[in-house]
């Protein structure tokens, strides 16, 4: 859904990730019930913050923001966006159920009273790849086929007329085995070789606990509490692709957990003026193990550690109307982790004027982020034993400035431009001049293993973005997007460069529209159509790899090798009917319907030096049967 707005593109169709304006996945905040939490995903993984197939269930969202730019003082760890997600009340008056069967799985949902007001909402999933792949459908994992399985669920309990109770949870698991014995090399597979074996394994659950008491009139308290965890597990054995010989053994596992707490207070002193406050603690815990073993020449341990810490976060945001038409909002964010014992005290400002019917809005915003936990403790051997040369790696910084002007011209349109200015800085690179940054990190499964880094990179994004939307009013909706933007970073060569996300431009149409049947059974048509710059990508250094026996990048030449351009069309089709206690809808979503050969990657044999293109998924049918009882 997200990738629909302005400024936001995806890594590539199998994957969900979220880029905006240019920066990296991981430069996105992710709040569940106003709790920080991790990846939630499936095969998600600690370095990322997307995977191929989200953990929660859209019939279970409430109304839940997502912001891109300079976003307000009650949002920290993050240096590009935030989703904040809300999960919706069951229904307080009586019990509803929904079936449904899709390419997301089997799915069962549930709601209903509990008495008293007090209401619940659950939803099961289980996937049903099998079924497809037993259909002949291809969706890239080879012979392989994956399985997954999560859980989303709230109670709301009020209290009072004035407070509530609330508890809440979502938790997953999923798995997939490549095995080399049973690759079908005929079938598209993105993710291993026929050489290899590779098995993943990942779990991630959240819970919590929140209450809500409208103090008084001008006075409404909100405290959530909860804890949440991750654990990843992959092996990899490989041999060689002409001797046949052992190569490579790899073991990774990574384990987090997490006890959050969040107090949030929201006071109102007059019709101009209020300031929201609150204060959030992450105790973090990690247990992270990586491990190579190189044929039978050596073993290199990347990360062996068990470590806890904290970062804890503090906001004051203030809204004051200085007139009927113009607003300012001021608020400080701070930051402090006890990784390094670093600290950071960020302002953010914004104005907005409305005149008629049009707003101009103006804001800034200094934001911050932590590395990843797995980066802090990447070793580094010496000869005087091992070292954590990245442990005291400061947080990444950004000024985002950013100007706009919002014009409503009917009362289910909406037209919106904005241009920005990001300038980012205290970037991890290598202490001898290289071109590695972790601005460009996070788009795939596996994490750099890259040590003795220091915060000396820098990068900036620069862009404009126009969104014209119409409501869903008549039986119809539109959403037109198009970006404009350039993204470059350095790296400790001081060479100015593209980033691995500088696509250049986004342009996204969505529309839909519904037609009545007979009395109550509605036929719906929607359009979704996506057009993206080019990635850029690393060439291959042929000669190092085929010496060397194993892939080698250019790195003098990073991110100079600028893919085709990526085009998706979708049509969804869809027809509901409406009986007396219950609605049953069928639809099919044909995806990529003109087949376009959109690049997913590109390889190279070692042994002889061939470069291969892959592609991703051509025309993909997604057929779903729901029913609402």
């Amino acid at each position: 859904m997200a990738q629909n707005f302005a400024g936001v593109s995806a890594a590539n169709d199998s994957r969900n990730d979220i880029i905006v304006r240019g920066n990296s996945p991981n430069a996105l905040l992710w709040q569940f019930e106003g709790l920080n939490i991790q990846n939630p995903n499936h095969f998600g993984a600690l370095n990322s913050t997307g995977g191929p197939v989200s953990m929660l269930n859209n019939n279970n969202l409430d109304k839940s923001d997502f912001l891109t730019s300079a976003f307000p003082a009650s949002y920290g760890n993050a240096t590009a966006s935030v989703f904040d997600v809300r999960l919706r009340n069951g229904n307080s008056e009586k019990h509803e159920f929904i079936g449904q069967v899709g390419f997301n799985g089997f799915e069962f949902g549930a709601e209903g009273p509990l008495g008293g007001g007090a209401s619940y909402i659950a939803s099961y999933r289980y996937s049903t790849l099998g079924v497809f792949k037993a259909l002949g459908i291809n969706f890239g994992t080879g012979t392989a086929v994956p399985n997954y399985q999560d859980l989303n669920v709230k109670l709301n309990v009020p209290l009072s007329d004035q407070s509530k109770l609330f508890v809440f949870g979502m938790g997953g698991r999923s798995d997939v085995e490549f095995l080399a014995d049973l690759d079908d090399t005929t079938s598209k597979n993105f993710y291993s070789r026929n050489n290899e074996n590779n098995i993943a394994a990942y779990r991630s659950g959240v819970a919590g606990i929140g209450y809500e008491h409208t103090l008084s009139d001008a006075t409404f308290l909100r405290v959530v509490a909860g804890a949440s965890g991750t654990f990843e597990n992959f092996k990899n054995d490989s041999v060689d692709a002409l001797t046949r010989s052992a190569s490579l053994r790899q073991t990774a596992e990574f384990s987090t957990n997490r006890y959050s707490i969040h107090a949030m207070l929201r006071h109102k002193f007059s019709s101009q003026f209020s300031i929201t406050a609150g204060v959030m603690n992450d105790n973090n815990g990690i247990n992270i193990f990586n491990r190579r073993f190189y044929g039978d020449r050596s073993e290199r341990i990347f990360v062996n550690t068990n470590e806890r810490f904290n970062l804890l976060q503090s906001y004051a945001q203030a809204k004051y109307r200085l007139s009927d038409a113009l607003t300012a909002n001021l608020g400080l964010h701070t930051q402090h982790t006890d990784l390094g014992n670093h600290g950071i005290l960020e302002p953010r400002a914004g104005l907005q004027y409305t005149l008629g019917e049009s707003i101009i809005s103006v804001g800034y915003g200094l934001h911050s982020q932590m590395q990843s936990p797995y980066t802090y403790f990447v070793e580094t051997p010496t000869s005087n034993g091992i070292t954590y040369t990245n442990r005291n790696l400061d947080f990444t910084k950004s000024h985002h400035g950013v100007i706009g002007y919002e014009w409503f011209p009917a009362k289910d349109w909406r037209v919106k431009a904005e241009a920005y200015y990001q300038s980012l800085f205290d970037a991890p690179v290598t202490q001898t001049a290289s071109s590695f940054s972790a601005i460009n990190t996070g788009g795939s499964f596996a994490p750099p293993n890259t040590d003795s880094l220091v915060n000396n990179g820098t990068g900036r994004n620069i862009g404009a973005e126009l969104t014209v939307e119409k409501f869903f009013s008549n039986s119809f909706y539109l959403l037109a997007t198009l970006s404009l933007f350039d993204s470059k970073y350095k790296g400790s060569d001081g060479v100015e460069r593209n980033t691995a996300y500088n696509m250049g431009y986004v342009a996204n149409l969505l529309a839909g529209k519904e037609w009545l049947v007979g009395t109550s059974d509605v036929l719906g048509v929607n359009l979704r159509v996506s057009s993206t710059g080019g990635r850029h990508l690393t060439p291959f250094d042929v000669a190092a790899s085929r010496l060397r026996g194993e892939t080698v990048f250019d790195e003098s030449r990073a991110y100079s090798q600028r893919q085709t351009a990526y085009f998706r069309m979708d049509v969804k089709l869809s027809y509901r009917m409406e009986f007396a206690h219950s609605t049953m809808e069928w639809s099919v979503d044909l995806q990529n319907i003109t087949g376009n050969q959109n690049i997913f990657s590109q390889t190279i044999n070692p042994a002889t030096g061939e470069i291969t293109t892959n592609y991703q998924l051509g025309f993909f049918p997604v057929p779903t049967f729901r029913w609402t009882f």
